[in-house]
Formats: structure tokens, C-alpha cells, sequence
């Protein structure tokens, strides 16, 4: 008794499928979860640094990425693009928007710079 075959392969649809979904990840434009929070290109968003909460104030979230990149570059990026998205300048590595506050807070001196992004009620 003959199997029945099926009209095309299988295996080099579920390949495609798979590396769709995995470029589709690997483009991150957005932080997880944040559609108003680029990421900067060179930095990688560390999957065991998400935080959020809501408040009734507000949301509270907590991102955390690394790359092989500068302060001065972040501060730069984020200078530049995070207007764009409706984001006020409130010092260095800090901005506003409606009742948020975002503060970028930096660690390691070395090879991966590791910048946290903190979302806080006003």
C-alpha cells in the first residue's frame, strides 16, 4: 500500500516559517512590550531584565540592554530619536512625556555597556 503524499514538502515550508519568525525577532526595532521605545542599533535587550507594572498613577517598567557601544553614543541616540516619539529632553539620560518619566541609567565601564531604561509615573 502506497502513502499518500502531500502536495509539497513540508520541511522547506516549516524552515521558511522558522526563519521568518526569528528575523522577525532579530529586527527588535522596540524594546519588548514598548512601542514607544526604540532600540538603539548595537544594543541587544537582555530577556531577564523586563520589569512592568501598572499603578494607579502609572506604568513602571524596567528594560535592560547591552552592546558594544558608548555613553555618549545611548545619550546621542536617544537624544535625537526619542523627540520624534513625543519624548521631552529633562536632563541628561532623562526625558517626559505626559505623566512618564524615562531615566537612562548606565552600568559597567567596559565592554558591554549595560543601559537600563526606567519608565516611572511623573
Amino acid at each position: 500500500m502506497r502513502r499518500p503524499t502531500a502536495p509539497f514538502p513540508l520541511a522547506p515550508l516549516l524552515a521558511l516559517l522558522v526563519l521568518g519568525c526569528a528575523a522577525g525577532e532579530a529586527q527588535g526595532d522596540f524594546l519588548a512590550g514598548l512601542e514607544d521605545l526604540p532600540l538603539m542599533p548595537g544594543l541587544s535587550e537582555a530577556p531577564s531584565g523586563r520589569t512592568t507594572f501598572e499603578t494607579p498613577d502609572g506604568r513602571i517598567v524596567e528594560r535592560n540592554a547591552a552592546g558594544s557601544v558608548t555613553r555618549a553614543a545611548v545619550l546621542r541616540f536617544y537624544a535625537e530619536t526619542l523627540p520624534q516619539l513625543g519624548w521631552q529632553p529633562a536632563g541628561e539620560g532623562q526625558f517626559t512625556r505626559g505623566s512618564e518619566r524615562l531615566r537612562l541609567d548606565f552600568a559597567g565601564g567596559a565592554e558591554p555597556l549595560v543601559v537600563r531604561f526606567l519608565i516611572t509615573p511623573g
